[in-house]
């Protein structure tokens, strides 16, 4: 509604003392030329607001000018209060300013919305770090917080994955980023934009440069911009391997990035995944389907998987796959369905990350392609050797 816009457009003034019609435009999903209409409305209700022209121009309020109207409606208070885990606000040091805040926040809502409020802050929170983490080092991001927000060029200390050695970085930075409860320092170097963890950082100096950030372009767009560039990255190694039921739910936990699904069943939803239970009737997976295709609820899992040859669970004497010890899927002397085996697919970068499988011992048995194969029997013959020399 052209209400709510004008609103917004007051609001973003209101917190910076120039914005580019353009930036305007887009946060608000209108054409710039929609813009100045609005401008123009605000203008002649009173609002002491104006347009510059040039390539430095944009949209301005008077210095000095504000307004106290909030003109939340019971669904924008409600949101304000979705509680977010604390996680990420003791780790930049505002824990108790957040609450502090909720607590204004309050005060200040007008009083038909208090009370959806405060029953939306206590009936929902979101947790954005992942299962089974564990406490991460967050030591120095107070600071690092501290030195992004002084608008100077950075000199890091950053030890890359895999070294011992530290290199040392001249960078621009744009901010902080936080994504499943590891931080990021995102910020460009030599003018192309990079990320940096944060627990990496070995050294952080504020230096007398001011910060040469690219013309336009915020936080968000370059984190946005790194974002896909990791998540696009080219095809990996698709993996088979056979896993006994009981088995399923831990590998589909443990290997949740890479696993793609099980032969006759559709995609895993997140309450699967994080639960363990299995997936309600829906669509079934082929064999070779990439995250893609896997859309819609999940399938029952199949009774039995393709064996080495192919044949699926059609056998000779008709019972079905059958395992090492040649009982089948269920075994003649009565043995619990958990043993059967179910087809699985999973991606990993390189062939050599399928070694995470070997936590699996003998309830996970790699099936292809052959390079796959041939890693895991490499990493099985070292660790026998390995602990050989040492029982």
């Amino acid at each position: 509604m052209k209400f709510d816009r004008l609103l917004s457009i007051l609001l973003l003034l209101q917190q910076r003392r120039l914005v580019p019609a353009t930036e305007l435009a887009r946060r608000l999903e209108v054409s710039v030329r929609t813009v100045y209409r609005d401008v123009e409305a605000l203008s002649a209700a009173g609002i002491p607001v104006y347009a510059e022209r040039g390539r430095h121009g944009g949209v301005r309020l008077v210095p000095g000018f504000r307004t106290d109207m909030t003109g939340l409606t019971r669904d924008e208070a409600r949101a304000l209060f979705v509680l977010v885990g604390q996680s990420a606000h003791s780790a930049l040091g505002l824990d108790r300013a957040l609450g502090s805040a909720l607590r204004k926040m309050m005060s200040a809502l007008p009083a038909p919305h208090r009370s959806a409020a405060e029953l939306t802050s206590r009936r929902l929170l979101i947790d954005p770090d992942g299962w089974l983490g564990g406490q991460r080092d967050q030591t120095g991001l107070d600071e690092l917080h501290e030195a992004v927000l002084t608008d100077g060029r950075l000199r890091i200390a950053y030890r890359h994955s895999g070294r011992a050695t530290v290199d040392v970085y001249c960078v621009d930075p744009y901010g902080l980023v936080s994504k499943a409860g590891t931080w990021y320092l995102v910020a460009d170097h030599e003018g192309r934009p990079r990320l940096f963890r944060a627990d990496r950082l070995r050294g952080v100096t504020v230096t007398a440069e001011p910060v040469r950030r690219r013309d336009g372009v915020e936080l968000v767009d370059v984190w946005e911009e790194l974002r896909r560039r990791v998540e696009s990255r080219g095809k990996g190694t698709v993996v088979r391997a056979r896993v006994r039921r009981r088995r399923l739910d831990m590998l589909r936990r443990i290997t949740r990035p890479h696993f793609l699904g099980v032969a006759g069943e559709g995609a895993p939803d997140a309450e699967d995944l994080m639960t363990g239970g299995d997936p309600p009737p829906g669509s079934a997976l082929p064999t070779g389907a990439r995250p893609a295709d896997r859309a819609g609820p999940a399938g029952e899992p199949a009774r039995t998987a393709e064996g080495r040859d192919g044949r699926g669970d059609d056998r000779r004497d008709g019972r079905g796959e059958e395992g090492r010890d040649g009982r089948g899927d269920e075994g003649r002397d009565g043995a619990a369905d958990g043993d059967a085996w179910l087809t699985v697919e999973l991606e990993y970068p390189v062939p050599a990350a399928v070694r995470q499988l070997l936590q699996f011992g003998t309830d996970v048995e790699v099936l292809g392609p052959p390079e796959a194969v041939r890693e895991i029997s490499r990493a099985a013959t070292d660790l026998a050797a390995l602990y050989s020399r040492t029982g």
